[in-house]
């Protein structure tokens, strides 16, 4: 971390047409260069906070500042839960995309797309289309076309949850790798205990809903990561500590 502020989030509520409250009350001060992860059982808002931060929605009361300046659409790259890629394009032509709406060229967007499935570990797919790629191989596209144009901001809901075991941790690692490099600020969405333990500096556990922030956790083990923390007893310290905060949130909810 920088120890400079990326972004706040102060009293940051929303409520949709239908009267449902999905977040009430968010305060958040984010550094540039930070890994946080949000917490929080189905249903509690994490969605919809990472909507509200990339400015696909509105809050409805409380704001949302950057002190370094409002972002520009490239500074926040968004990986969904699902891989939502054009199925006639190729995975270069894909993750080329935003630099092709930004103005860059088309040969310069491919040349640069190319450049980042090989980071993302598909160098000589550049050409293979959706339908002949795993699941694992499609989020590593999206993951790529998110980081293609360097954002300041990467926020990432849920995107592995669908893949199976072995693929989810190569692809935690791979994450945790390109983070170290380029160090783009990341807020990352997930049900896990484990996985959000394994990722983070900080971990901020929502309650039911309406989603309100009911802990925020430092994970304070060194980078980078691997197999030795996954096993530790620190880790599985960490994991217990995480599993009795969100624990206590859903109680307080329903009580």
């Amino acid at each position: 971390m920088t120890g400079t502020s990326l972004l706040t989030l102060a009293g940051v509520s929303k409520r949709y047409p239908t009267g449902t409250l999905a977040v009430e009350g968010i305060d958040l001060a984010l550094e540039a260069g930070d890994f946080l992860s949000l917490l929080g059982p189905s249903g509690c808002g994490k969605s919809t906070l990472l909507r509200m931060i990339a400015g696909l929605a509105e809050p409805s009361t409380g704001r949302i500042a950057w002190p370094g300046g409002a972002p520009a659409p490239r500074d926040i790259g968004f990986v969904f839960q699902e891989p939502t890629l054009m199925p006639w394009a190729s995975a270069a032509a894909n993750v080329a995309l935003p630099l092709e709406l930004a103005g860059t060229p088309r040969r310069d967007a491919l040349a640069r797309a190319g450049e980042w499935l090989g980071r993302v570990g598909l160098a000589g797919f550049e050409n293979a289309y959706p339908r002949a790629l795993s699941g694992g191989m499609k989020m590593r596209v999206s993951l790529a076309r998110a980081l293609v144009t360097r954002p300041r901001l990467l926020l990432m809901d849920e995107p592995f949850a669908a893949l199976d075991e072995i693929t989810r941790f190569k692809l935690n690692n791979d994450l945790l790798a390109l983070w170290d490099a380029e160090r783009f600020t990341v807020i990352f969405v997930t049900h896990s205990v484990f996985e959000s333990v394994y990722l983070s500096r900080r971990i901020l556990v929502l309650a039911a809903r309406p989603g309100r922030l009911d802990a925020d956790l430092t994970v304070d083990a060194p980078y980078p990561r691997g197999e030795a923390f996954r096993t530790s007893a620190d880790y599985a310290g960490h994991c217990r500590a995480v599993s009795e905060a969100l624990a206590a949130a859903m109680e307080r909810r329903a009580a």
